[in-house]
């Protein structure tokens, strides 16, 4: 049974969402404060976050961003803004999905199953290690390692990342990639295809490997892999 963290203020739509989940058995939980969302965040450790953006004090992105230096757990974004910058930031914060209301709930339950399936089934690949420009990287934890340290991915970023190591030094299409990402329940477009790159090169700049990874105009995106020299 999975653990839900639902973040929304408004109680009849909580309330509604809750029995909904329930009745899939999923164990849901709202919080004490709006305050204090990180405190029930740690203390729950929950699979999975449902957060509205519009929120008492701080908003959404906020938590979002808070619970994403702490955390890689799914997150799943309601809200009835449909403005395209709101969805774009909340992939840029690290979301997983976006849902607008309102919503159908089969629509919602059938997101939060393939989310939930897909972060079960990509931690148990058999092969969770891969060596790339000397960084190790942990598919079962979506770390990437090198001399310099250790940062951890969002999923989605991990499988493009996964995905373009796989065809290291050869072009991969835009096409292909979301192609890919659909064929393993994410469902992302050509805007926040665009974005998760550009994210993924940010952290890794971190460990001096964003050079790497180049942008090919009009065609895609290349994972170079650069010969080490012998010990």
């Amino acid at each position: 049974m999975s653990n839900i963290l639902l973040i929304e203020d408004d109680t009849s739509l909580f309330q509604e969402i809750e029995e909904r989940l329930s009745s899939w058995d999923y164990e849901v939980y709202g919080v004490s404060s709006f305050n204090e969302i990180m405190q029930d965040f740690t203390s729950l450790k929950p699979d999975l976050v449902i957060i509205d953006i519009q929120l008492p004090k701080y908003d959404g992105f906020h938590w979002c961003r808070m619970i994403r230096t702490h955390s890689n757990v799914p997150i799943i974004f309601l809200s009835s803004r449909d403005h395209p910058t709101d969805m774009v930031m909340s992939m840029q914060l690290g979301a997983d999905d976006y849902v607008q209301k309102p919503f159908h709930f089969d629509v919602l339950i059938a997101k939060i199953q393939a989310i939930l399936r897909r972060v079960y089934d990509y931690n148990t690949d058999q092969i969770e290690l891969r060596t790339w420009n000397s960084a190790t990287l942990d598919y079962a934890k979506n770390t990437v390692t090198n001399q310099k340290g250790t940062i951890e991915l969002t999923k989605n970023e991990m499988y493009i990342l996964k995905v373009l190591i796989e065809r290291k030094n050869e072009i991969v299409s835009r096409e292909e990639i979301i192609q890919r990402l659909w064929d393993d329940e994410r469902f992302i477009s050509d805007n926040t295809l665009t974005v998760n790159v550009n994210r993924l090169r940010k952290r890794l700049d971190e460990l001096a490997l964003g050079r790497f990874i180049e942008t090919k105009v009009g065609q895609g995106y290349q994972a170079k892999e650069v010969a080490q020299p012998n010990d």
